[in-house]
């Protein structure tokens, strides 16, 4: 194992999408608690950053902007050059790259760090320039495993175990968005009442459950009088979805679709009572803000990305071609497996995580 009491900065890069970055910030617990005095730093891309902002482990952010690519050729390399002579000045001992993205491996030759960590990307195998640009490829399990985990053995390739409690995710919401979560709680009438937060889509509208089954859970909720806020992202996808799922109902629902940010969102779900919905950065978020999840599976792997240490209930209809991780069956956009999942199994998970 590698000497480690010299490592004094180190850069965590992870240039994907918001769920994605949230599931590494285990990461800069475990560096906090087993190298004290270390400084542990981000390279995320720009709009995923809030999701680490707040973090107490987090020193600095650094951010690649999604739109540099379009960019005229010069103003793109200023933007590049900046950037590198940001994280040169920090001078980093250890730097670990979490994806295939090249930028990583070419950062981990420019910055030279005492140690560079990657997965061992089989697609990458065969690349000597990749090989090169990095001290340590730590091997990937055969089976599946959960998403934390496979971030975390780059620190175990290290001679760093982190324990349970050490791999929580860490999501800080912020003063200004908790107060704004209160107030339309209190706007709504809900107050200190519990009640279902229940996000129908996603990004991947392929990852989305059944219209009408989204409706007849909602309307299943309200026979019960248990208050739901309905949340989407500010998408006209999601937003046309969501308008149709509230169509059928007589009654109203607290409405929420696309008003809020991602720390507003946390600091919403850590006071429902529940949440219920698909893979997506909304369930990540409930995991972390420990609030009870009933998340629903479709092609996607619940092995590798179900919701994180938190009371749950993963739903999945048992067909044997799942999780096949395609576009919806025959890239079709709709998935059989998540459409075939009944409103009231979905009731039922809510009220025995909330109780009855």
């Amino acid at each position: 194992m590698p000497e480690l009491d010299s490592i004094r900065r180190v850069l965590i890069i992870k240039l994907r999408h918001h769920g994605d970055v949230l599931l590494t910030s285990p990461l800069f617990t475990v560096l906090a608690n087993h190298l004290p005095g270390v400084r542990a730093d981000a390279l995320v891309y720009d709009d995923t950053a809030p999701l680490l902002e707040g973090h107490p482990h987090v020193h600095r952010i650094h951010r690649v902007g999604r739109q540099w690519r379009k960019l005229p050729w010069r103003a793109r390399w200023q933007q590049e050059r900046a950037l590198l002579a940001d994280l040169r000045q920090v001078g980093y001992d250890l730097v670990i790259h979490l994806t295939e993205h090249w930028r990583g491996a070419r950062l981990a030759r420019a910055l030279r760090p005492r140690l560079a960590v990657t997965p061992a990307w089989p697609r990458r195998a065969g690349s000597r320039l990749w090989q090169g640009s990095f001290t340590h490829h730590y091997p990937q399990p055969a089976r599946l495993r959960h998403t934390v985990e496979k971030h975390l053995d780059a620190l175990r390739c290290l001679g760093i175990h982190p324990t349970p409690d050490e791999r929580k995710l860490v999501l800080v919401p912020g003063r200004e968005a908790e107060e704004e979560a209160s107030r339309l709680l209190a706007g709504a009438g809900l107050g200190e009442r519990p009640f279902v937060l229940f996000h129908p889509t996603s990004r991947w509208l392929f990852k989305c459950w059944n219209i009408a089954q989204c409706s007849r859970f909602i309307q299943a909720l309200q026979q019960r009088e248990i208050p739901v806020v309905v949340t989407a992202a500010p998408e006209k996808a999601e937003l046309e979805r969501v308008e149709q799922i509230l169509a059928p109902l007589e009654r109203p629902v607290v409405d929420l679709s696309g008003r809020l940010g991602v720390k507003s969102l946390a600091a919403l779900t850590a006071r429902a009572g529940c949440f219920v919905g698909m893979d997506s950065l909304p369930m990540h978020i409930a995991a972390a803000m420990g609030t009870p999840t009933v998340a629903l599976f479709g092609p996607s792997g619940d092995a590798e990305w179900g919701p994180w240490q938190v009371p749950c209930r993963v739903l999945t209809h048992p067909v044997p071609c799942r999780p096949c991780g395609m576009d919806g069956c025959a890239g079709g956009k709709v998935s059989d497996c998540l459409e075939r999942i009944e409103a009231e199994a979905v009731l039922t998970a809510v009220q025995e995580l909330m109780g009855g």
